[in-house]
């Protein structure tokens, strides 16, 4: 039944990205956000871009999707693939950009059409608050690489202003990104809106320990893959035998792979590619330790979803969100960001005998922290807020 109040609420997830089928990694974290709302009988549709040509409607586990068009199938091209804001680099790509902030607006106008009570949810304050209509009651939610366009940019910084200070409720997913956003936009975050958003409802089960090292997210830049190579062979070197794993897929993979062959020709270094959030846990279930070398992370999900699994976790001491998760002494360790550090902090875990039971005793709170249904729980106060104007 609707909570009280809610009147068939209904929500327009205003995103450039979603899960283009059952099990897409693309936006994958707002899925299970969706089923859980819909559980609390709220009226949940999603407005998102067309990709590569493939637009129209769609149902993803009984979930409404409206993909809109908005440049031919070869300029469909900067959703879902995290290079959204190197559009902005090229005349074609701003283009792009232009339609597709016409294609949001008007898709998320035909979503709230006929509804009596509306929240247009923007996921990203680049394209979605951007492009939301401003008649809309529009809570904003931003996620990490739109927050760390703010610290970069004056441009960006002009233009995320007035959607921010629009929104009747702006959240994030760790206390880093907070203080960005309140630095640089100048918009107060209230306690509750710091919310990382959930982790799918899945069996988690303790890992067992014996499958090494794992690496577990996009392959770029910003995540310092090479950085966990050197280091796991720095550690090698020392004696350290765990093997390295490392999950996922990216535009660095190639550079990485033939870095990989570089370090450790004789093996030791595997690539699994990219895997479905309902194949993680299996992912972490013999791993003896989570590296995540990653810089100015929104949360380092993969941390948690390690915790969870007691699973230690090193991280950097620049790793912006991260480190609301993993903190020394709790089932991790956090280290400067240089192979040596890591290499001996991998060492220092690897003869710990109570790093896994600290993991596992901190990631009880994640389990709770990350549910759909707390997550969702925490959204209906938002929805809640955004419709009486607070």
């Amino acid at each position: 039944m609707p909570p009280a109040g809610t009147d068939r609420l209904r929500v327009v997830f205003l995103t450039h990205n979603y899960p283009r089928h059952a099990g897409d990694v693309a936006g994958g974290f707002l899925h299970p956000l969706a089923l859980a709302l819909v559980e609390r009988g709220v009226d949940l549709r999603v407005v998102a871009p067309s990709d590569a040509g493939q637009g129209g409607e769609d149902v993803i586990d009984g979930i409404p999707v409206t993909r809109v068009r908005y440049a031919s199938p070869s300029r469909e091209r900067y959703a879902y693939t995290g290079t959204m804001t190197d559009a902005v680099r090229s005349p074609p790509g701003v283009v792009a950009l232009l339609h597709l902030h016409t294609a949001l607006r008007d898709g998320a106008r035909a979503a709230a059409r006929g509804a009596d009570q509306v929240i247009v949810h923007a996921h990203w304050w680049i394209p979605a608050a951007l492009a939301a209509p401003p008649e809309l009651p529009m809570v904003v939610t931003c996620h990490g690489t739109d927050v760390r366009l703010l610290e970069k940019s004056g441009i960006a910084r002009w233009l995320a202003r007035p959607p921010l200070r629009r929104a009747r409720v702006v959240t994030t997913v760790s206390s880093a990104l907070a203080k960005t956003i309140e630095a640089r936009a100048g918009v107060q975050l209230s306690p509750d809106a710091i919310q990382p958003m959930p982790v799918a409802s899945l069996d988690r089960p303790r890992s067992v320990g014996g499958g090494g090292l794992v690496v577990l997210g996009r392959l770029t830049a910003q995540k310092r893959v090479t950085l966990a190579i050197d280091a796991w062979a720095m550690a090698r070197a020392a004696g350290l035998r765990w093997p390295l794993t490392i999950v996922g897929d990216g535009p660095m993979r190639a550079q990485l792979e033939a870095h990989a062959q570089r370090v450790a020709p004789d093996g030791g270094i595997t690539f699994r590619g990219a895997v479905a959030p309902s194949s993680v846990p299996s992912e972490l279930a013999y791993a003896d330790l989570l590296l995540m070398p990653a810089e100015q992370e929104g949360l380092g999900l993969s941390a948690a979803e390690a915790l969870m699994q007691g699973v230690p976790v090193v991280a950097c001491a620049d790793g912006g969100g991260v480190l609301d998760v993993v903190k020394d002494g709790e089932g991790g360790r956090v280290v400067a960001p240089d192979a040596a550090a890591l290499a001996g902090a991998m060492h220092a875990v690897s003869a710990d005998d109570a790093a896994r039971d600290a993991a596992w005793h901190a990631g009880r709170e994640w389990r709770t922290h990350l549910s759909p249904a707390f997550v969702a729980d925490r959204a209906m106060t938002w929805y809640q807020r955004a419709l009486r104007g607070e």
